[in-house]
């Protein structure tokens, strides 16, 4: 680097982004589709305000984690990709629950950069009801939801979002915090 580009604060050479969006081409590829992953992603995407300000909302969580399955292998922080634990269903859990032990190994990420000790960075309820505390938000919705991580571009819009959508306004919630992994 020269002292030119030092003086910006830019990081080394080295240290570029992951490519991971060209990492999930090549592992859909390896696993034997005939064509390249499609992302999904709209020219338009409508934008909907809140009808009522935050501290007055009810908060819905969505995440792809999936529940833990005893007896389907290892399953904890750092663990390798487990298939066997990929769930097809729109699945839901109380939200007034104390613990609710929701693993990541049914997903690909960077096991390489990424520890996945925190559980809070996928699933985020504590933190939602912290939020309720102290006035950020008005409450948690009564359940949160599990979002299924299936590659049928078909499946996640018929099956998985109607669902999603339906069990999201049997509980009356005025928006969603998505978290997918």
């Amino acid at each position: 680097m020269t002292e030119r580009e030092e003086g910006f604060g830019f990081a080394p050479e080295h240290d570029q982004p992951i490519p991971y969006m060209q990492r999930i081409c090549d592992y859909y590829q390896t696993l034997g589709y005939g064509a390249p992953y499609r992302w999904a992603h709209y020219a338009e995407v409508p934008f909907t305000p809140l009808r009522k300000p935050l501290r007055e909302s009810r908060i819905c969580l969505v995440t792809t984690a999936a529940p833990y399955q005893p007896g389907k292998g290892e399953q904890g922080p750092g663990a390798a990709y487990n298939a066997a634990t990929k769930f097809y269903t729109v699945y839901s859990g109380d939200s007034a629950a104390a613990d609710h032990d929701l693993r990541i190994a049914h997903v690909g990420y960077d096991r390489t950069h990424t520890t996945a000790e925190d559980s809070n960075t996928w699933f985020p309820l504590a933190q939602l009801r912290r939020a309720a505390a102290a006035g950020l938000i008005g409450e948690v919705a009564p359940r949160f939801h599990g979002a299924p991580t299936n590659r049928s571009h078909r499946t996640t819009l018929e099956q998985d979002c109607p669902e999603l959508l339906a069990r999201i306004r049997q509980d009356k919630a005025d928006a969603v915090v998505l978290v997918a992994v």
